[in-house]
């Protein structure tokens, strides 16, 4: 059985000049109505990001939506789960740790028009705001050039577009969840003064790429532990790749990025953060983790069978 694009959610790359995270637990007071809240989303989801791309077509708006294995058991206890869905747990390597933070449901919004993205998730909560809790907003823009925050191209290291479907689609591995994706939402903030203190050239050893031409520095050239080393998923000899995407935020002083992937595989994703703990990842000298969790995405076909309660 083929992966279909058309049946898959949004999780390409495809950053946007607006974007919403957010996170939500399930209030688990009355497991009947939560239910029924999330299938009202499911069934109707569709339909708003349909209409809105009707009415604002310059928009160009793109939804993800996710639960977490949490989420999956409360909600649908007797169903089948995908194969890979757990709950992620603390990473903790020699100097820092990725911590496991939770949630239940996950939206990534995406546009070029704040209001569209606003528009859009005070939609989706009138179908599950009584049903839930915000645990995480975030609200993120693009920067100068498609940028990360510290100044580097973001997401050099991704596959071509008309490869990103192989690395971040669940495929026949998996029939019966086909066209799903795994989410990785990791949420950082840094310390922009200190980066900012480094010189160029430290910078670039630091990440392993030329600053302003975003070429790749030489094996010797970089930090032996720079963020495109440890950051890397070489299983077997094989570099595996997922679709990642760094999107900056701003907000009260604080300044960070809010790292997703979408992968195949979640098993992919969890080795390279592994890989960034256990060999101190240069950049997290720089940037702290505070948030980290793991959703399932569904095929708009999942998505149909959970609003029709089929799970």
């Amino acid at each position: 059985m083929p992966i279909n694009v058309r049946d898959a959610q949004a999780v390409y790359k495809d950053v946007g000049e607006s974007i919403i995270f957010e996170t939500l637990l399930l209030k688990r007071a009355d497991q009947a109505q939560e239910l029924a809240a999330v299938q009202a989303l499911a069934t109707n989801m569709q339909s708003v990001i349909n209409s809105m791309n009707i009415r604002y077509p310059e928009g160009r708006l793109s939804v993800t939506f996710g639960l977490s294995a949490a989420a999956w058991t409360y909600l649908f206890p007797n169903a089948p789960r995908p194969k890979e869905l757990e709950e992620f747990t603390t990473i903790e390597g020699p100097k820092y740790t990725a911590p496991a933070t939770g949630g239940d449901l996950f939206f990534h919004v995406r546009a070029h028009n704040e209001a569209i993205t606003y528009e859009v998730m005070d939609q989706f909560g009138s179908f599950i705001q009584a049903a839930t809790t915000v645990l995480d907003e975030t609200h993120g823009f693009r920067y100068f050039e498609g940028r990360a925050i510290i100044g580097f191209v973001d997401g050099t290291e991704n596959p071509a577009e008309v490869e990103g479907a192989d690395y971040a689609l669940i495929g026949d591995e998996d029939p019966e969840f086909i066209n799903g994706s795994y989410a990785f939402a990791q949420k950082y903030i840094h310390n922009m003064e200190a980066w900012k203190a480094l010189k160029t050239e430290e910078q670039e050893k630091a990440i392993g790429r030329k600053k302003y031409s975003d070429l790749e520095l030489a094996d010797d050239e970089k930090a032996k532990n720079a963020h495109n080393v440890v950051s890397q998923d070489n299983e077997n000899g094989v570099e595996h790749k997922i679709v990642r995407m760094n999107v900056p935020y701003s907000d009260q002083g604080v300044t960070g990025t809010y790292f997703i992937a979408y992968a195949r595989e979640w098993a992919i994703t969890k080795r390279m953060l592994t890989s960034m703990l256990t060999n101190s990842d240069r950049l997290l000298d720089f940037s702290t983790p505070i948030t980290g969790a793991l959703f399932f995405v569904p095929s708009k076909t999942v998505l149909d069978q959970i609003g029709e309660g089929e799970l």
